[in-house]
């Protein structure tokens, strides 16, 4: 992990994803816009197909909620999460895991997964530090989480983040599976924490 936060970095669907929920709900003229004042506009034109700075994806995601506001900025977030677990699952996770999860007791198969994400978690937490616990509820943490770094809401901020567990935890472990934010930096709390249940 690098010692300054710009050099780290995150996948690119934290950007590319945004940027089609916002086309889909605001339309390209206001995309456009957001991008612009993020200072990413090339990301329009050619979406990165590489890891980028998580200091890029912290500005996204911080100009959307100051443009939209905080309720219009989750939803947004809720969707480009959503558009990622459909990517991860599509692209990223092989058909045959897929069928041996869904063959699997709830429990096991959210362990499977855990074990996964836990792999993977240097693609989304950039320089914060992840860690998850199985159980019921499942419990993961995300320590100095970029999209909460310097930000102060009266409500959770981790939107993108919840809407990818919790889609995941759909498609791969319970149906029912729900994603509850109990803690969040961006209220003050010394991690986000996302319990999981179904």
């Amino acid at each position: 992990m690098s010692a300054t936060h710009a050099s780290t970095r995150i996948g690119p669907n934290a950007i590319t994803r945004v940027a089609e929920a916002l086309q889909q709900r605001n339309g390209e003229a206001f995309t456009a816009l957001i991008f612009g004042r993020a200072g990413l506009l090339r990301y329009l034109g050619q979406p990165p197909q590489s890891m980028v700075d998580e200091a890029e994806v912290m500005r996204l995601h911080r100009v959307l909620r100051d443009s939209v506001g905080p309720a219009d900025a989750r939803a947004v977030a809720r969707d480009a999460g959503r558009r990622t677990a459909d990517y991860l699952l599509a692209r990223r996770i092989p058909r045959p895991v897929q069928a041996l999860l869904h063959r699997l007791p709830a429990a096991l198969a959210a362990r499977v997964l855990l074990a996964a994400i836990r792999r993977h978690a240097w693609t989304f937490a950039g320089s914060g530090h992840f860690s998850a616990r199985a159980g019921r509820p499942v419990v993961l943490t995300l320590q100095d989480n970029p999209l909460c770094r310097g930000v102060v809401l009266d409500g959770p901020a981790c939107d993108y983040y919840a809407a990818t567990f919790e889609h995941l935890f759909r498609v791969l472990v319970h149906p029912r599976a729900r994603v509850r934010e109990t803690a969040c930096e961006a209220m003050g709390a010394a991690a986000c924490v996302f319990e999981i249940d179904w």
